[in-house]
Order: C-alpha cells, then sequence, then structure tokens
C-alpha cells in the first residue's frame, strides 16, 4: 500500500508526522464545541483532533495535520487504516445486501467466516461460532454459553483483568475507575482471583518460584472463596490489556487450564485485543500451549467494522437452544465480508511474524532510552503488544502525572500513543502491523525526544 509522505517545513526532517498550530486547529475547535454541546462527557476522548481520513498507520484531521498511530484504536487496526483489500470488500457487500438479519434470512459470509475462524484458532476439535457486534457481547455469550452448557453459575476473571462495560463485563472487569466507578450493584456469582505481575514479583523469588507461588494462590483461591463445583468457568485475557499488557508466566496459564479440566470448569480466552496477529501469532493462546473452551475476539477481526465472535467447541456451542443467543446485528454481512478480507491479508502478509519484528523494535528502543530516562521501569510485552511502565526512581511510586505528559505532548508531535495499567503509569504500543519500519522509528524517535524533555533535571536557579 502507498504511504502518503509529508516534509516537515520546519527542518526536523519528519517524512510523515506533521503538526502545524495549536490542536485542535480551527476546524477542530468548531468540532468540539458541536461535540461538547451534543455529546455526554462520560464519552471521553484520548486526543483532541477530528479525524478526516485514514490510511495504513497514519491519522490525517481536519485541520491538515498528519499523526502516527501507535494507538491503532485501541488495537483494533492490525491490519492498519483503510487496507484497499478490505474496503474493497466492504464495498461490494453493500452493492449486494447490508442487512438481512442472519435470524430473517441467512447469507453465506456468515457460514465463511465461521469455516474460516474454525481452520485459525487453537483446538484440533470441532468448533462452532457466533458473530455479535462488540467485544462486551462477545464475553456476555460467552458467560451465557458457558452456564447454558455446564449447568453452574460462578464465573471467576482476575485482577487488572478488563472484559468490557456493560453489566457482566463490568462485573469481571477489575480496574474500578474509569470503568465500575458508583455503577453498581453487579452481577452476582462473579469471583476474582490474583493475577500474576512479574514485574513486581519478591525479589527473593525466581521466576519459576514466582509462577508457582501464583498458581497455588489461585488453587487456595477455590479454598477460600468459591468451590470449583460451583464454577461455569475461568475468562482469561492471555495478555492483560488494559490491566497494563501483564504477560503472565507460561506455567501460571497452562496451571489454570489444567485446573479447569480437572474439575469440569470450561476455560474461556478473551482474546479480544490479543487476537489477530498481535502478539506473533494468530491468538495469543497458541503461546501458551492452550486449546480454550471459548474463545471471544473482536476489534482487530475485521479492520474496524464492528463485529465480534465467540468460537467454541461444537458441543458447547449448541447447549443454548433456537433463540436462546443471538441479536439483530449480531454477524453483519459488511463484517464478515470485511473479516474474510483481513484474514486474507494477514496470511498473505504475514503480519503476524511481522508483529514480532515490531514488537522486538520497540523493546530495543526501550531498553536503550532506559539509560537516559530512569523513570523506565520496565519494558514488555508479546509480540507487537508491547507496554513501558514509568516509576520514580526513588521511591518506586507509579509515574501517573509523567505518562499523562507524555501522551499528550506526543500528540502535540505527531503521534497518537495511549496509556493503561491501573495507576495510569503505562505507555502500550498498538501500532497498525502495517506500519514501515521509517514511520515506526520516526515516530519512536519523537517519542524518545518528548520522554527526555520531560524527565530531564531541573537547572537549579541560584539565590
Amino acid at each position: 500500500m502507498t504511504q502518503v509522505q509529508s516534509q516537515d517545513q520546519s527542518g526536523t526532517g519528519r517524512r510523515f508526522a506533521r503538526v502545524t498550530g495549536e490542536l485542535p486547529g480551527e476546524k477542530g475547535r468548531a468540532l468540539l464545541e458541536r461535540r461538547q454541546r451534543h455529546v455526554p462527557k462520560g464519552v471521553g476522548n484520548n486526543t483532541p483532533i477530528f479525524a478526516e481520513r485514514a490510511e495504513g498507520a497514519l491519522i490525517y484531521d481536519v485541520d491538515g495535520n498528519v499523526f502516527l498511530d501507535f494507538a491503532g484504536a485501541i488495537g483494533t487496526l492490525n491490519a492498519g487504516h483503510c487496507p484497499p483489500e478490505v474496503v474493497r470488500a466492504i464495498q461490494e457487500q453493500a452493492g449486494k445486501y447490508i442487512h438481512t438479519c442472519f435470524h430473517v434470512a441467512m447469507y453465506e459470509p456468515y457460514l465463511q467466516l465461521a469455516e474460516k475462524l474454525a481452520e485459525i484458532t487453537p483446538g484440533s476439535f470441532a468448533k462452532k461460532t457466533i458473530f455479535l457486534n462488540s467485544g462486551a457481547e462477545a464475553v456476555e455469550n460467552a458467560v451465557k454459553i458457558a452456564r447454558k452448557a455446564t449447568g453452574r453459575t460462578g464465573i471467576v476473571s482476575f485482577t487488572r483483568g478488563f472484559h468490557g462495560r456493560t453489566l457482566m463485563g463490568m462485573s469481571l472487569t477489575s480496574k474500578v475507575k474509569p470503568y465500575k466507578f458508583q455503577m453498581g450493584p453487579f452481577a452476582p456469582a462473579t469471583y476474582k482471583a490474583p493475577f500474576p505481575y512479574p514485574f513486581h514479583k519478591p525479589a527473593s523469588m525466581s521466576e519459576e518460584e514466582y509462577a508457582a507461588f501464583c498458581l497455588k494462590q489461585f488453587e487456595d483461591f477455590l479454598y477460600t472463596e468459591v468451590a470449583p463445583e460451583e464454577l461455569a468457568a475461568v475468562i482469561m485475557e492471555p495478555v492483560q490489556g488494559e490491566g497494563g499488557f501483564i504477560v503472565p508466566p507460561k506455567s501460571f496459564v497452562q496451571g489454570v487450564y489444567e485446573i479447569c479440566r480437572r474439575h469440569g470448569i470450561l476455560f474461556i480466552a478473551d482474546e479480544i485485543q490479543t487476537g489477530f496477529g498481535r502478539t506473533g501469532t494468530m491468538f495469543a493462546s497458541t503461546h501458551f500451549g492452550i486449546e480454550p473452551d471459548l474463545l471471544t475476539m473482536s476489534k482487530s477481526i475485521a479492520a474496524g467494522v464492528p463485529i465480534s465472535g465467540v468460537i467454541g467447541r461444537a458441543e458447547l456451542m449448541d447447549a443454548p437452544q433456537p433463540g436462546e443467543i443471538g441479536g439483530t446485528y449480531g454477524g453483519s454481512p459488511l463484517g464478515c465480508a470485511a473479516a474474510l478480507a483481513v484474514i486474507e491479508l494477514m496470511e498473505r502478509d504475514r503480519l503476524p511474524e511481522r508483529a514480532v519484528e515490531i514488537g522486538e523494535h520497540i523493546r530495543s528502543y526501550f531498553s536503550e532510552l532506559q539509560k537516559d530516562v530512569p523513570q523506565i521501569a520496565d519494558i514488555r510485552g508479546l509480540g507487537a503488544m508491547c507496554a513501558v511502565e514509568f516509576a520514580d526512581p526513588a521511591t518506586g511510586a507509579p509515574a501517573k502525572e509523567l505518562v499523562a505528559a507524555v501522551t499528550k505532548a506526543c500528540c502535540v508531535e505527531g503521534v497518537i500513543v495511549l496509556s493503561a495499567g491501573v495507576h495510569g503509569n503505562v505507555l502500550r504500543f498498538l501500532t497498525p502491523l502495517v506500519i514501515t519500519g521509517e514511520q515506526l522509528e520516526e515516530g519512536l524517535s519523537i517519542l524518545g525526544g518528548v520522554l527526555r524533555r520531560l524527565t530531564a533535571p531541573q537547572p537549579t536557579i541560584g539565590v
């Protein structure tokens, strides 16, 4: 895909990012005024810009500025903005029919996508898939299916996990603000078990000892909080997203999986953010050597077209009776067509392998930058799902204010990057996997410059 390159007239030599004047600009300010009049303030915005168009890893705003997108619509655009093949697939489908409701008049793209997913998702067993609209809907339906299939009610999620903003999604989510504050009561029969945080492991423990300790905590949880006979499912993000891109020890994930097997508890892998190439494989569960009973997906499945799904063992998926799961817009023809084109693009261009290269470059860059920026406390990730955690080097306290300042300053310089973590002190990277090497290097260079400037020692003023 041809990338439009822009030469910064200020003489910095930038080829892509370009911001002239204030943010937002004149057109953006007019739109912002309308937004403030008509859209609730509870609908948060990470940047003050209004997009006019986007391509690959670039966003062009209404005031003529160009941004390198390191956020990817919160992990939705692994295939990039407006891949031509996906755009054509949407256009062709829209010319035939936009919506018939699968419950009223079925259509082949739904079947084609279900068949393709059965091929590429983990698990060597027969699978079936239901398509929905959003990640939260996928989680809700995975819980319904698990309860119906097992006859049990309990659902276990993990500390720092994120599973959506609906009632069940909030109930399973661990971060209180901004997702749950003053919005209870929450769904009953939901429980939260401790999740590993390798960066914060006791210094006296080896990685293996820490993994064993965390697994023992989970085993104890089944004695102290809820009996395994009451549990329908455990739901886990293979790599925690909103929680700060926490990569758990492989032995912990496998241990929880085996405990579920032993007690007849279903294992739900929430791959809404980790799926479709982000971690270096099509699905992150593969890294951990597990075959989830149910797997939820959304975000990058269709390059931004709203669609989600639950895929799982055929006998489990068949537990609900006709009409018990579904929805008017679930599995829209446009979403199915877009998803099929995205998967073909990912396989053809080997985007999961590209994710490994991107991740290695990001982590290497920050490892070098850490020599100049002692507030960089941890660099982690799997594939291109990377994060950098910041803390006060003297006290170890989370450096939330620094991260907030970095995201704001980067936007002003033409790079969109997001924070994460329960303390807001983590920078997360969700660059489109089609980002070029030059674009990635330019964005990291801008980010590094911002960090050096914001963390530079302040000169002492003599009396």
